[in-house]
């Protein structure tokens, strides 16, 4: 892996994902993508726009609300009329409707293999909630929801010739441990109450947990000997419909957001500094990194930041290889099944 911070590619703070996708045309046409949660408004949306400028070959997205994605979907027909681009829902909270999703795209892709897969759906500082399945709300949605997807898929990735699977996590990781003895921040108090709850710090546990499982697969693709691989990713700080949704909910919460922020970087001896912000435009470009630019091929496995691995990657000792395991693990209890790649 390169040092800590230096520079291997020629992307930065201000390159868009349509600049991206023209730079590796090769590594977009006439393959087959997948997108969760692309909504109207979100980077999802604008990954699947400039993909779709590409040529793929299928374009799905997947999402619990097909009204949210029709916009893009109807956008993309408008702009790309030679692009097949279909919507499968998909509920990532709910284990039945990830089983159920899946089902359905193994038959739209038959015998094609899976190119790229890009986990971009999340759920965002939201007050506390159980799943359908009893999981913290963000933990099951942005990790446990994606493992099952991308594990129930992982036949037909391994079927693609040169496959990437993209993790879309956060640079809140800091703010977040794996509870892995207190998963759904019961505390001392009744199960399912979460007493020890809080907003922050559960989505910054679903967020390394998105960085653990991207160094997991790309250990499975390792010792395949595969041309695949795998990559988490802070896609920076944009104005989406999500955090949109979260400031209306709560005021203080991205004060205390910040708060959070800048203890994390203090504990490392750093000051923190507020990012400028993205347009979508420039926050998909480093997804489209991760999914398509084969100067990162030789890192598999790391985290990403503005087009690059990340000045200041994840703290070693929060993505170990125990804990890349033994997330691994856990994540296998709760969807009741085991996945031995």
């Amino acid at each position: 892996m390169a040092s800590s911070y230096e520079k291997i590619t020629r992307w930065n703070y201000h390159s868009t994902g349509q600049e991206v996708v023209q730079a590796f045309p090769d590594k977009v046409k006439d393959k087959t993508i997948l997108i969760t949660g692309p909504s109207s408004g979100g980077i999802g949306a604008a990954t699947a726009l400039a993909l779709a400028a590409g040529s793929p070959h299928l374009l799905l997205l997947t999402g619990r609300s097909e009204a949210k994605i029709t916009p893009v979907i109807q956008d993309i027909n408008q702009k790309y009329a030679n692009v097949d681009v279909r919507f499968v829902h998909c509920d990532l909270a709910a284990q039945s409707s990830v089983r159920s999703a899946s089902v359905e795209i193994l038959k739209i892709l038959g015998d094609k293999g899976l190119d790229i897969l890009i986990c971009n759906a999340a759920i965002m500082a939201c007050p506390f909630a159980l799943t359908p399945d009893g999981i913290e709300s963000q933990f099951g949605t942005n990790h446990i929801g994606h493992f099952l997807l991308v594990n129930l898929l992982f036949p037909q990735v391994l079927k693609a010739e040169r496959p990437r699977i993209v993790m879309v996590s956060s640079s809140a990781h800091r703010s977040g441990v794996v509870r892995f003895d207190d998963l759904n921040f019961d505390g001392d108090g009744e199960k399912g109450e979460g007493k020890a709850y809080n907003a922050w710090e559960g989505y910054g546990q679903s967020k390394l947990a998105n960085i653990l499982f991207a160094k997991s697969l790309a250990r499975i693709f390792e010792s395949k000997d595969m041309q695949a691989k795998a990559y988490s990713l802070h896609p920076g700080s944009i104005r989406t419909g999500l955090q949109v949704h979260m400031l209306a909910a709560s005021e203080t919460l991205l004060a205390e957001g910040l708060a959070k922020a800048i203890a994390a970087e203090a504990k490392h001896g750093r000051v923190f500094k507020r990012e400028a912000p993205k347009t979508l435009e420039q926050g998909c470009s480093t997804t489209l990194v991760a999914a398509l630019d084969p100067s990162i091929d030789s890192m598999s496995g790391v985290y990403l930041v503005n087009g690059d691995v990340a000045e200041y990657p994840p703290e070693e000792g929060s993505v170990t290889i125990e804990d890349q395991d033994r997330l691994w693990i856990l994540s296998e209890r709760l969807v009741g099944e085991k996945f031995n790649w």
